[in-house]
């Protein structure tokens, strides 16, 4: 015997008015059985009353509670894309280890597609990408970056999406004769 479990997920709305749930707002649940099978349906407390509970094969009291949003999501590809280009106008050899990243984050979002894997004279790599959408080449070097600096550069690349600057340049307006050098573990 096959049993038809399609429970419908809490209303939004009050069953009896229509009005929609408020947060915190109490509601009371009552859980039937009819021609098309189980059917739930919720009540503003307001609006329940216990002859509503006749043949129902469940009734329960529960407080709405609004779903959280969303986490906001940790990369933005726009913003990701975007610092990938300004990076790759500036030239700066210092940005080297951030473009890469960038990189690889937007090839991970589907952004990016990796077209080939170029080994040049000096023995370093340059991927090549292509950007999904526009065409557009992206042509950028493997730093050959370790395991243990990944940590360090991925902090770089979310600070520098969050607007911050990097860690280590946080203090740059101290004057050279107030820093010290770090003390080594």
């Amino acid at each position: 015997m096959s049993q038809d479990w399609d429970i419908k997920q809490r209303g939004e709305a009050c069953t009896g008015s229509g009005q929609p749930f408020a947060d915190g707002q109490r509601y009371v649940s009552r859980l039937l059985f009819g021609e098309e099978g189980y059917a739930r349906e919720d009540y503003a407390e307001e609006n329940w009353n216990e002859s509503l509970a006749e043949g129902a094969l469940s009734v329960w009291r529960s407080t709405f509670r609004l779903p959280p949003p969303p986490p906001e999501e940790a990369l933005k590809k726009e913003t990701a894309e975007s610092l990938l280009r300004k990076f790759m106008e500036e030239d700066n050899p210092g940005h080297a280890n951030a473009i890469y990243i960038l990189g690889v984050m937007l090839e991970r979002r589907r952004i990016l597609a990796e077209k080939d894997v170029q080994l040049r004279d000096d023995g370093t790599k340059l991927r090549v990408y292509e950007h999904r959408k526009t065409g557009e080449t992206f042509v950028i070097s493997d730093p050959g970056l370790k395991l243990t600096d990944l940590q360090h550069v991925q902090a770089e690349v979310v600070a520098l999406l969050e607007g911050r600057p990097p860690p280590g340049q946080e203090t740059a307006e101290v004057a050279p004769e107030d820093q010290t050098a770090p003390e080594s573990a």
